[in-house]
């Protein structure tokens, strides 16, 4: 593994020189190319909840819901593409195909271009300012009620990500939002188009279930089976990807007045060495630096930018593959953070060495 380190703003480069060193062939985007993945995904999604369909033995129903949150991960992942102008080179295209995809995980496209783009993107792990996975300090986690440390407890162990990610992001940010005037029309008509699309969803799988099987309980059971579910699962993986990319030991969290674009983007998150099947479904997102240098950059561009950016910037950059129990090491450690030590730590005790302590070491 490699170490990213807290560094004075006069060490680090900027984000303009890492942008400099990705070949410009990573951007070129051809809308039949990004057609061609988005016809993948469909497939793959189509297959699998007709699959579901027609599975009745739990034995397959439970891996076809694993799977049909994955491949709704590959259809929002493209559409989160779509969302960063990175998939086609037409805005009205990316709007198109961005809002259509992301329909199957209720997501509202323009509400996730404000969040996403403009407040995670704009400001990644700086305090007050980038709202994904935000720490707290040991001081605001004692100040909560008991029911809200219950809450963060839980949110924040190895089963907690896709329950973090439905109310933080999907419900709070999302659904609940109160958009800035300038982006009131275009949120609240995406909106609609999502509400309708549940409605429409809802009362479709409800009366196909009906007709399947002959009962209101068999209309409620192939709504869950085949919208609810897969919803939960795919929750479950976005909200797990988000985390590993920005919640480490070694990744420091920095106050406004420390925060530099370089050390969001370059060294606030990381380069995961992935399994080539889950890179199927992810559509390359593990290869998380380069997106952040550049979210203009198509995903199948992102490995050659991963490249240069290694090239160039070395130790800089975070890098490791991708293991379970690298998972389940950081959501036991990393609980509060010390904005001043730039260290996480559990809940009680047990604080980490300063970033900078560890330096440029290797594991």
């Amino acid at each position: 593994m490699r170490y990213c380190f807290a560094v004075s703003a006069q060490a680090v480069p900027t984000l303009s020189s890492a942008i400099e060193v990705i070949p410009a062939e990573c951007y070129e985007n051809p809308t039949w190319k990004g057609l061609l993945y988005v016809g993948r995904a469909l497939a793959v999604y189509a297959a699998t909840l007709a699959a579901l369909f027609w599975a009745e033995a739990w034995w397959l129903v439970l891996p076809l819901w694993i799977l049909s949150g994955l491949s709704l991960t590959g259809l929002f992942i493209l559409a989160h593409d779509s969302a960063h102008g990175a998939l086609f080179k037409s805005r009205r295209l990316c709007y198109g195909v961005g809002q259509f995809l992301m329909l199957p995980t209720l997501h509202m496209y323009e509400a996730w271009v404000l969040g996403h783009n403009r407040l995670h993107h704009g400001h990644t792990v700086r305090g007050g300012a980038d709202f994904v996975w935000h720490p707290l300090t040991a001081e605001q986690y004692e100040a909560l009620s008991p029911l809200r440390k219950l809450r963060h407890r839980i949110e924040w162990s190895w089963l907690g990500a896709g329950l973090y990610y439905m109310r933080d992001v999907w419900w709070e940010k999302m659904i609940r939002l109160t958009p800035p005037k300038k982006w009131a029309s275009a949120i609240n008509r995406d909106w609609w188009i999502v509400m309708t699309f549940f409605a429409t969803a809802t009362a479709g799988l409800g009366t196909l279930g009906y007709l399947h099987y002959g009962s209101l309980g068999g209309g409620v059971w192939l709504w869950l089976k085949l919208l609810i579910v897969p919803w939960v699962a795919f929750n479950y993986a976005i909200g797990i990807a988000v985390y590993i990319h920005h919640i480490a030991e070694d990744i420091p969290w920095y106050k406004r007045h420390e925060w530099t674009k370089f050390k969001g983007q370059v060294q606030g998150t990381t380069i995961f060495k992935a399994p080539r099947w889950l890179d199927f479904f992810f559509h390359q997102i593990f290869l998380h630096v380069p997106h952040h240098v550049d979210m203009r950059i198509p995903f199948y561009g992102l490995p050659a930018a991963a490249e240069a950016i290694r090239a160039k910037f070395g130790d800089l950059v975070r890098e490791q593959p991708l293991t379970l129990s690298s998972y389940l090491r950081t959501t036991r450690r990393c609980k509060l953070y010390d904005f001043e030590r730039k260290t996480w730590s559990p809940y009680r005790g047990g604080a980490r060495k300063p970033l900078a302590a560890l330096g440029s070491a290797r594991s």
